[in-house]
């Protein structure tokens, strides 16, 4: 059942004592015209904002009033709409949100949502105003597991992920990124995709100082880690993570696209598991009420933590969503939580049943791999994951109709070839042709055409292989004979990667060194290149 209410003026909420009567929810969207975060006497309210509290969504009346039931426990939000740019709360996220909580909550380690002093809440809103350096596509960058278990690790974030962000953004003016819904250079809106502290919920604080540097509107989906662990059931679970960083279902709507961010952990304290992948019931009111409102010729991105593919996700929560989804024609499933890089692509087998596969990019970890390894000389480790990606941030470009491009970016990489190599240093000449030259193409699926090439001669494909990264493996082996620690976490035991292929050396080339070329032709970035190299060497039995 649809559950979009439309609104026609409300006149009570004019009456002082009415507005005054506890509890109220309601209030008003205006026009921040001049910016200054107050109402003046020439900014009008604005018609047609969808306001939701998670379950119901409404619509603002010509005066640009709302009004939702009242609820305790339920967080209201505007859904922000396309051509506006959304008010700062003071630790600058976007203030686009309220809780309703009269009563106390559980008594919880990290706080929860204190109680509220009742009364209505009115949302500024201020009109983009367009630049000439803009172009004609949405920028988003997109994190998933910062996953920091303390300050060190916030530090960590901040200097290998944060500041890569704005460095590459500073040197790659070409894409002349901002100057339309913010100030900074970086992109027009961030997500995170969860596990953005390791269960240290006080971490929030520092955490979001380090990502607001960017100027960016950032909006965070929860993870398994965001959870209030000494929580009694699943509804208390978020309390903590929604004080911070607002509703656990969320919308924002730009010209290029719609995004919907979903707690999809449901957390079942006391069992084994102790969570495991899907929806609630009031997120499927929400959808049902919200999805027919949007304007199916943008993108529909939905951003949530855990993968929608494989068997941590209820199969059942899966269906309904997919039934919800399969008449958009454009749609993108964002997720993150294994701390590797993948594209899945839903069919029948997965409850897809859509006139093309959906596609899934699961977005590989900010944190890698729980930010272990070997220290490098700015004293932040590897982080490399398990399946050979190295730790970064991604970046969705949205254009019209529905197009879009996604990338993945190392974190502090110059070269940014997006294709990591390893090759034996030196091979015996004339040797049996037995050892290979591995490329991990970190954006690569099974459609993806890589090659190579020895000493500028003929370009050979490569063969896509389901092992792990010799790169990780040599790191493995490293610490095991290793005779002291050589970090504070090793890196984890490297598993079969979905993005690897291998290319066969020759021996039987003169003696000396020997150029590798590699060519990997990305659907999005196009041709990428990397280079390495080894050596053969004459020998006697």
């Amino acid at each position: 059942m649809r559950r979009l209410l439309f609104l026609v003026p409300l006149l009570w909420l004019a009456s002082p004592a009415a507005a005054s009567s506890p509890p109220c929810n309601a209030g008003l969207v205006w026009e921040d015209r001049n910016g200054n975060g107050l109402r003046d006497a020439d900014e009008p309210g604005l018609p047609d904002v969808k306001v939701s509290d998670g379950v119901d969504v409404v619509r603002t009346d010509a005066d640009g009033r709302y009004r939702l039931p009242v609820v305790d426990g339920r967080s209201v939000f505007v859904i922000k709409p396309a051509g506006y740019v959304a008010a700062r709360r003071a630790d600058g996220l976007p203030d686009l949100w309220r809780h309703i909580r009269t009563a106390a909550g559980p008594d919880l380690r990290y706080g929860g949502i204190p109680v509220e002093a009742p009364g209505c809440r009115d949302f500024a809103l201020r009109a983009a105003r367009p630049s000439p350096n803009r172009q004609q596509r949405l920028d988003v960058l997109l994190l998933a597991d910062p996953q920091a278990k303390s300050l060190q690790d916030v530090d960590y974030y901040r200097r290998d992920i944060i500041d890569s962000i704005k460095r590459d953004a500073a040197i790659d003016m070409g894409h002349r990124f901002g100057g339309f819904y913010f100030d900074g250079l970086a992109g027009d809106l961030g997500l995170s995709l969860g596990d953005i502290a390791d269960d240290d919920l006080s971490l929030y604080p520092a955490l979001t100082a380090a990502t607001t540097r960017l100027g960016v509107p950032w909006l965070h989906a929860a993870g398994n880690h965001d959870i209030d662990l000494d929580a009694a059931n699943d509804e208390d679970s978020l309390l903590t993570f929604r004080r911070h960083y607002g509703p656990d279902t969320h919308a924002w709507e730009e010209p290029e696209a719609i995004f919907v961010l979903l707690d999809d952990v449901i957390h079942q304290p006391g069992t084994k598991p102790a969570y495991v992948g899907g929806l609630r019931e009031d997120q499927f009111a929400f959808l049902q009420a919200y999805l027919p409102t949007v304007d199916r010729q943008r993108l529909l991105v939905v951003g949530a933590h855990m993968p929608f593919f494989g068997s941590d996700f209820r199969a059942a929560d899966r269906a309904r969503l997919f039934a919800l989804l399969r008449d958009f024609p454009h749609v993108l499933l964002l997720s993150g939580h294994t701390h590797t890089q993948r594209h899945w692509y839903h069919d029948a087998a997965t409850g897809w049943h859509g006139a093309r596969p959906l596609h899934e990019y699961n977005v590989g970890a900010a944190c890698g791999a729980f930010w272990s390894g070997v220290r490098d000389a700015d004293g932040i480790p590897d982080a490399t994951m398990a399946d050979g990606t190295p730790n970064g941030y991604a970046r969705l470009a949205v254009s019209s109709g529905g197009r879009y491009a996604l990338s993945w970016h190392a974190a502090r990489d110059p070269d940014d070839t997006g294709i990591g190599l390893h090759a034996p240093k030196v091979l015996r000449q004339g040797a049996y042709p037995a050892w290979g030259v591995y490329a991990n193409v970190y954006m690569g699926d099974d459609d993806t055409r890589v090659e190579y090439r020895i000493d500028g001669g003929e370009w050979k494909p490569m063969k896509r292989v389901e092992q792990p990264d010799p790169r990780v493996l040599r790191e493995n082996l490293r610490d095991d004979t290793a005779e002291a620690l050589r970090g504070f976490d090793r890196l984890p035991e490297a598993k079969p990667s979905a993005h690897l292929w291998r290319g066969a050396l020759p021996t039987d080339l003169a003696e000396g060194e020997h150029r590798i070329d590699v060519r990997a032709f990305d659907r999005w970035r196009g041709e990428l290149r990397a280079r390495t190299g080894y050596r053969l060497e004459q020998a006697s039995p």
